[in-house]
C-alpha cells in the first residue's frame, strides 16, 4: 500500500496553511512528519482523511469561512482527494485524531465498538476487541468506565484502539505523545511500535523530535505549510540549517 501526496495545498479563506506539500509512504513503513506548533501537520493529515473539503473552483481561492484544498493524494494509485471520510476509512485509511477525542460521554467499550461502524461480521467484530484489549490490556480494565473520565495516557490509548477497530491498513497518527508524562509516553511508544509490527503502514505527526526519531526510519520536517527536508534520523541530525532551523536544536 503505498500513500502518495503531490503538491497538497490547503487554503483557510485565502490564507495558505499548506503550500504544495509532497510526501509519500510505502507498504510496511512508519514516517515521521515532525515540525512546530502551526507548521500544518494536523491539517495534512486532515485532508488525506478526507475532512478537508475539495471544491471545484478552489484554485482560486474562498472567502466566508471556508476551507479548500487543491493538489493530489492517491492511495494505491487511487485518487482520494474528492471522495467523503467514510469511503477513505473503507479503503483501509484510518485516522486517529490528536488528544484522542472520544465520545466522552460514551463508556470505553461503546466508543470502541463505535469504530467499527462498517463491520457487519459480529465474529470479525469480537476478534478485533480482544486484538484491542491485549494490545491495551488497561482498555479491558476500564471498559465500562465513561470516556470523559480516563487519563491522558488512556484516552490515546483508546484513539489507537478505536482506530484499529476500523481494521486499518493504513493509520495516521497525529500528535500521540502530546501532553503526556515521560513514563506514558515510553508505553505508548511500545504499543505503536507493536502496531506497526501487526503489519499496519504508519504516518505519525509529532512534535516531540526524540519521539518521532527513535520510532520512524523516515522523517519529513514541515514548517510554515512548507516541506522544507525529507531522510533519516541521522541525515537530518547531521544537516546544520534543518538541525538549527527546523527541529530548533
Amino acid at each position: 500500500m503505498r500513500l502518495e501526496v503531490k503538491d497538497l495545498t490547503v487554503l483557510y479563506d485565502r490564507a495558505m496553511v499548506l503550500n504544495k506539500v509532497s510526501l509519500h509512504v510505502d507498504d510496511g513503513e512508519m514516517v515521521g512528519l515532525v515540525g512546530p506548533n502551526g507548521a500544518g501537520k494536523t491539517t495534512l493529515l486532515h485532508a488525506v482523511a478526507g475532512l478537508v473539503k475539495w471544491e471545484k473552483d478552489s484554485l482560486k481561492g474562498t472567502v466566508g469561512g471556508k476551507i479548500t484544498l487543491r493538489g493530489s493524494v492517491t492511495l494505491d494509485g487511487e485518487e482520494l482527494i474528492r471522495l467523503p471520510s467514510h469511503e477513505i476509512v473503507s479503503r483501509g485509511l484510518v485516522l486517529c485524531p490528536e488528544r484522542g477525542r472520544p465520545f466522552r460521554e460514551m463508556t470505553v467499550h461503546e466508543n470502541l465498538i463505535a469504530g467499527a461502524y462498517l463491520c457487519r461480521d459480529k465474529v470479525v467484530l469480537e476478534e478485533n476487541l480482544e486484538r484491542v484489549y491485549q494490545l491495551f490490556p488497561i482498555l479491558k480494565n476500564r471498559a465500562n468506565q465513561v470516556s470523559g473520565t480516563v487519563s491522558g495516557g488512556e484516552r490515546t490509548m483508546l484513539a489507537i484502539g478505536r482506530s484499529l477497530m476500523a481494521q486499518p491498513r493504513f493509520l495516521l497518527v497525529d500528535e500521540p505523545s502530546v501532553g503526556l508524562a515521560p513514563r506514558v509516553k515510553e508505553d505508548l511508544f511500545e504499543r505503536i511500535k507493536d502496531v506497526h509490527g501487526m503489519g499496519i503502514t504508519v504516518l505519525m505527526t509529532e512534535q516531540d523530535i526524540g519521539f518521532a526519531f527513535d520510532l520512524a526510519a523516515r522523517n519529513y520536517v514541515l514548517s510554515q505549510g512548507q516541506m522544507m527536508a525529507e531522510g533519516t534520523p541521522e541525515e537530518l541530525l547531521a544537516n546544520e540549517t534543518v538541525r538549527k532551523s527546523y527541529l530548533g536544536m
